[in-house]
């Protein structure tokens, strides 16, 4: 639902189940900014961005962390996010900081 709002505001954006496919997908088109909910299947945000921090082409993305796990802004500050959103997201503030990350 969140991509069909976001491509709604002129968004070009691609989806992932899960954290391993979220790596894959960067390797085939480096995104701009990355929304990552912390609690994924196969492999956790905090797994992911411990990746992605890892590779140093990717590791200047911004990434936009959301959750409704109550330790989210701890996990969020720990693994270095540029901003954290906490379940149920704001969509219009969510957009804002798209907007201002994606530049």
């Amino acid at each position: 639902m969140l991509a069909v709002l976001l491509e709604g505001e002129g968004f070009q954006v691609q989806t992932a189940s899960n954290g391993a496919e979220a790596l894959t997908a960067m390797h085939e088109q480096r995104p701009s900014v990355i929304l990552l909910d912390l609690m994924m299947p196969v492999m956790s945000g905090d797994e992911f961005r411990r990746r992605q921090l890892a590779e140093p082409e990717y590791a200047s993305v911004p990434v936009i962390c959301m959750t409704a796990a109550h330790d989210g802004p701890q996990r969020a500050q720990r693994m270095h996010a540029t901003q954290y959103f906490q379940k149920p997201v704001d969509f219009d503030q969510l957009v804002s900081a798209v907007r201002q990350l994606a530049r």
